[in-house]
């Protein structure tokens, strides 16, 4: 029975699949056989299972999901683990290591093969050097491991979005999941997810140079083709990758992934490497000069190895090459790239959790460098909250009470307190509200999962309208009307129209339109007062823009709604509307003229947005780093000066200057007003462009924030282009550095404090790492130029000795190159990075400071590891200690040990030094835990190394005496005296200069 049961499971099953496999063989035959530009959009619906009315249902579109794949292009595919590990041995480094190791191996054999016994059983150099090189290329592999999750994770947070009709409701998702089948929503600066065939247009144009190489967007119309065109002349099917310049519209997906016109042509190609950053390239170069100096110094140690000790036999050549590959060794981090993708990634991450979406790693270097910061008003300076206040009509002005999304309110008289409004003002404030209302784009919703919660869809504006008209129930009066056609809201017209049909009057149609008061008002005629319309007089309209002026100055953001009623039913029975042959009108949004004519006034509204309140110490904080705020605002000038002065952009009083008065300007002129004017109003996007150029030649770094389509050429110019993550278009993020998930602009300047920081860290552990390993080379040069002095080589003794063997070169950077410097990269600030004026990206990351500060550590450090080495040395310069009984090799190895111990506590006092080019270490001594944890495993490690018996073997150590301790201790913390004397001498020298670092 049971068996039956499983069997009839496995038969329902396979059935179901078999039905399944029926759906998408169907449907990926109309994909890839079918033209849908030919097909009519409803039996496209059909033919994918799909009603247009609610879109796919979220567990279809999970099904089609694992059917079809995610919409994306195919890429390489991913480098095997063991291919990654492989890689961190591909380093010239490495290979001069391996040379070495061949050396040792070499050089063993000949021992055993001369030496009495035969010598040491394995050869514990090679060995040593071996497993050093596996340590440090696991090590590269976790660091690059965490560098690349931690890039997927922004790579996640700033995927792109796609609205999709899903379930009855426009949701957004990330472009991967979009399927065949979805009904894609598309509104100005939208970037095209998938291919797909239009069911719905209003005014809508498409720019799809990416595709077809057309660099003017093209007009897009529902309407079934007639015959087969070409890819650019497909008018009602939209296309992957390309973007939504103007208008709006709907779409049936009929293809994703590859299987789109873009997979279709797409290059295969395997992944290409990402290109370095600045930072890499300035490492590469440092790397590059460090090696030629150690070959330089390689040659010179050999040269004088074998005028003063000469090379006696081949184990004294083997022992010199040892010694060349060491300085080499020691010279060079060899983690240094692998630190600093991951402290760049790490850093980048950080920002994300404070809403600073980096996109890419090298912007975090141009972030720190910011001296100018363009930003918006509305959303970014503001609260984004905007709620209608006033309305004024021609009969009077009346306040509505309420504030935020919440339709919850009333109409009163300005100055009238409880006085009722009279019934003439109220019909114009209804008639004002009904037109903003209709001709809107926005929507306002409650929350299904917070009831009393209030949801604005699209642009806050528009949305401020709504709710106004909610407020006293205008949206009721006018709920009969039913758009029919639009004319857009763009930046250039700088207004808004519809014309809707009135289903409760025999469906006469009605121009209803809205826009800037100045503008709008160009194109009315007549003027609607107490019930009747008359023609629009001078004297109105100076009475108009009078009251637009007051409500400016007191920060009221001014809009204009007017209407036509145009005593048909049909719009091409309105007089002056072109049609084709077939009588049809091709596209309304091009007889604006005719549309938005002999218009009649109804009304103003002033809406209010509130600034942020925490942007003014935001405002504050970037002056005092030497950062000048500057705001670009579509608003009148008045309201754009006051908003400006109450944040401290400007003084109180200060002006505005306007789009027409740049556009008076030559390049000179256009130059020496942006270098002292900071508040920019009536400005269209190509403005924005224009500014940030200006700023540009004057030597400045300038972020410029934007979120329309038509920001993106200024932001993408911008040397940090900021998008707004949540009113921002795709279009916008894509050709942004930066995106602020909270659209705040605090968020910038703690961008900007964040990438300062992230650079400081930088700059503190290379500090740290190329002056210990300059150490290290010092030590071994000093040591070899001065083995006679030190006690290292005997009187009368033959062969090369060197300081410190390479298996202890290469522990100590193992050591100490790794965790430390690492745990630095996260360090917290130490220095008041907002205090000094910004970086210009001409200078150095390592600059002359800096070489000297590594030059003079180095030389302490070296400097105290062989005094270390010569108090336990015969015929030393400090101590002259007889060769005890065991003889100068135990001797030596004592030493050896002392030297290579006292070296490791040196970079370590070194890297609590490095924490500050200025500031005493023991500021904030305590205050990187991870620092302190990379010093506790590095001092446990060296004592194992010291104490473990088949590890003194390994690295030529010997176990140390309680006193010996206390001096390798001792004079280790010599590094971190001198630098304290440094840095207290550089703090005068700076205070005297007024140097603020």
């Amino acid at each position: 029975m049971v068996d039956r049961q499983k069997d009839q499971s496995k038969a329902s099953a396979l059935t179901e699949d078999a039905v399944q496999s029926e759906e998408v063989r169907a449907q990926q035959a109309l994909l890839n056989d079918t033209d849908p530009s030919l097909t009519d959009a409803s039996e496209v619906a059909k033919a994918l299972n799909v009603d247009i009315a609610t879109g796919l249902s979220s567990a279809e579109a999970k099904r089609r999901l694992e059917k079809f794949g995610p919409n994306q292009l195919a890429s390489a595919p991913p480098v095997p683990k063991w291919k990654k590990f492989l890689a961190q041995f591909e380093d010239p480094l490495v290979y001069l290591l391996l040379v070495a190791t061949a050396i040792s191996v070499v050089a063993w054999f000949i021992e055993r093969a001369n030496t009495p016994g035969g010598g040491e059983p394995v050869p514990f150099d090679a060995l040593v050097i071996v497993l050093i090189l596996i340590v440090n290329a696991v090590l590269g592999y976790i660091q690059e491991a965490r560098a690349e999750q931690a890039v997927a994770a922004l790579a996640q947070m700033t995927a792109p979005q796609t609205a999709v009709l899903r379930d009855g409701k426009v949701v957004h998702i990330n472009t991967t999941d979009v399927v065949p089948g979805d009904i894609v929503v598309l509104g100005e600066g939208d970037t095209v997810s998938a291919d797909g065939r239009l069911f719905a247009a209003a005014s809508l144009r498409i720019a799809e140079a990416s595709l077809t190489g057309e660099s003017v967007p093209v007009g897009k119309k529902p309407e079934t083709l007639a015959e087969a065109k070409a890819l650019g002349d497909r008018s009602n099917m939209i296309f992957n990758g390309t973007s939504v310049t103007q208008g709006t519209g709907r779409a049936i997906v009929t293809g994703t992934g590859m299987n789109t016109q873009v997979g279709k042509i797409a290059d295969m190609l395997a992944a290409t490497d990402d290109e370095a950053t600045p930072l890499q390239k300035e490492m590469a170069h440092v790397s590059k000069i460090l090696g030629l100096a150690v070959c330089i110094i390689a040659v010179v140690v050999l040269a004088a190895l074998a005028l003063t000790q000469g090379f006696h036999s081949v184990h004294d050549i083997i022992d010199s090459l040892l010694l060349a590959v060491s300085l080499a060794v020691a010279a060079v981090p060899e983690g240094l790239a692998a630190i600093l993708t991951v402290v760049l990634a790490l850093g980048v991450q950080r920002m994300a959790k404070h809403n600073a979406i980096v996109k890419k790693l090298s912007s975090v270097e141009t972030l720190g460098s910011a001296s100018v910061i363009c930003s918006d008003k509305t959303g970014t300076l503001t609260r984004n909250e905007m709620t209608v206040e006033r309305v004024v009509t021609p009969s009077g002005e009346v306040q509505i009470t309420g504030t935020g999304y919440a339709p919850e309110g009333r109409m009163v008289m300005v100055g009238g307190g409880d006085l009722a409004v009279p019934s003439a003002v109220e019909a114009e404030v209804m008639a004002t509200l009904g037109a903003g209302t209709l001709a809107n784009d926005g929507d306002l919703r409650e929350s299904d999962s917070k009831p009393g919660t209030w949801e604005a869809i699209g642009d806050p504006t528009e949305v401020s309208l709504i709710v106004a008209a909610r407020k006293v129930h205008a949206d009721r009066k006018y709920a009969s009307f039913e758009r029919v056609a639009e004319v857009p809201f763009t930046s250039e017209r700088k207004r808004m129209a519809i014309v809707a049909k009135d289903n409760a009057n025999a469906g006469n149609l009605t121009v209803f339109a809205k826009g800037a008061p100045d503008v709008l008002l160009a194109y009315c005629t007549r003027i609607a007062v107490g019930g009747a319309v008359r023609p629009l007089t001078e004297g109105d309209r100076q009475t108009i823009l009078a009251t637009v002026e007051k409500l400016s100055g007191e920060a009221y953001r001014t809009l204009g709604e007017a209407y036509r009623p145009l005593g048909v039913s049909s719009l091409t029975d309105v007089p002056g509307i072109v049609t084709n042959s077939a009588g049809q009108i091709t596209d309304i949004s091009e007889q604006s003229d005719v549309i938005e004519s002999d218009l009649i006034w109804a009304g103003m509204v002033g809406i209010i947005d509130p600034p942020r309140t925490e942007v003014r110490d935001s405002v504050a904080e970037a002056h005092r780093a030497g950062i000048r705020t500057v705001m670009i605002t579509g608003d009148h000038p008045l309201t754009a000066a006051r908003i400006a002065s109450d944040l401290g952009i400007i003084e109180k009083g200060g002006k505005a200057l306007t789009g027409d008065q740049l556009d008076a300007m030559d390049e000179k002129a256009l130059d020496k007003a942006t270098s002292e004017v900071s508040v920019y109003a009536r400005v269209a996007p190509e403005h924005k462009l224009k500014i940030v150029e200006s700023l540009q030649r004057q030597g400045n770094i300038a972020a410029m924030t934007g979120d329309g389509v038509n920001d993106a050429p200024a932001v993408k110019s911008a040397d940090i282009g900021v998008a707004m993550g949540i009113t921002g278009t795709e279009v916008t993020k894509e050709s942004a550095k930066m995106i602020l998930a909270d659209d705040n602009f605090s968020t910038i300047v703690a961008a900007v404090r964040e990438g300062r920081v992230i650079f400081d860290n930088i700059r503190k552990f290379l500090r740290y790492l190329l002056s210990s390993n300059v150490g290290e080379v010092f030590t071994v040069f000093g040591g070899v130029m001065l083995a006679g002095v030190l006690g290292i080589t005997q009187p009368g003794s033959e062969g090369v000795t060197v300081p410190l063997l390479a298996t202890q070169l290469l522990w100590i950077n193992l050591l100490t190159d790794a965790a430390p410097a690492l745990a630095m990269g996260v360090d917290p600030q130490t220095d008041d990075v907002m205090a000094r004026k910004p970086r210009k990206l001409t200078d150095r990351v390592i600059d002359k400071d800096m070489w000297i500060d590594i030059a003079f550590i180095g030389i302490i450090m070296a400097a105290v590891t062989l005094i270390g080495m010569d108090m336990h040395l015969a015929g030393g310069l400090f101590t002259d200690r007889s060769v005890d009984a065991l003889g100068h090799d135990a001797q030596m190895t004592e030493a050896r040990t002392m030297g290579f111990t006292i070296l490791v506590f040196a970079q370590l006092f070194n890297a609590l030094a490095s924490r500050s080019a200025r500031q005493s270490a023991f500021v904030g001594l305590f205050s990187n835990k991870w620092l302190w944890g990379a010093i506790g495993i590095s001092i446990l490690l060296q004592v194992v190394v010291i104490y473990v018996p088949f590890l003194n073997d390994a690295f030529g150590t010997t176990p140390l005496g309680f006193t010996a301790w206390i001096e390798c201790i001792g004079l280790a913390a010599i590094v971190l005296v001198a630098s304290e004397i440094y840095k207290a001498i550089m703090r005068a020298i700076d205070k005297r200069r007024g140097v603020t670092v």
